[in-house]
């Protein structure tokens, strides 16, 4: 079923100041940037350590680029902080099912486009705990030819 934690999610105001935060403290760099549109994102993936499945840990930074997004929502009630946690799975379509199947509400009826090519969807924070809970299948890694 997860494999991993795949990533936290860190809502924030400013992505510019937030990667300098982290790159200065801790010197973790950007892996990956990109802006969701579909979700109101710009977003920063900082890689934090590879997995024994093949995948990885990131801190994902998320900066709204829009008022109406789900993330602009969320620091307008709560400020700047640790927004979800992903859970990564070979099998998003599955597991989402069988946790649907214990009675945990799942938010989007079909996965979604997620960072970096990965298919997600999300839990209902009111059935686990208090935590908005994403589950992840990460893009195909191409091998490097030789």
């Amino acid at each position: 079923m997860l494999t991993r934690i795949d990533h936290i999610g860190i809502a924030c105001f400013d992505l510019d100041k937030t990667v300098e935060f982290y790159r200065a403290t801790y010197g973790f760099e950007v892996f990956h940037s990109e802006v969701n549109e579909e979700q109101g994102v710009r977003e920063a993936m900082l890689k934090i350590n590879d997995t024994s499945d093949g995948g990885a840990s990131y801190l994902q930074l998320l900066e709204p680029t829009r008022e109406d997004s789900t993330v602009a929502k969320w620091l307008a009630r709560n400020g700047e902080g640790v927004h979800h946690i992903a859970f990564g799975t070979a099998d998003v379509d599955g597991d989402a099912a069988a946790i649907k199947d214990k009675g945990v509400r799942v938010l989007y009826e079909e996965p979604r486009r997620g960072s970096m090519g990965s298919r997600i969807t999300f839990l209902h924070p009111k059935d686990c705990h208090g935590v908005l809970t994403e589950l992840v299948t990460s893009a195909p890694v191409e091998s490097p030819e030789h």
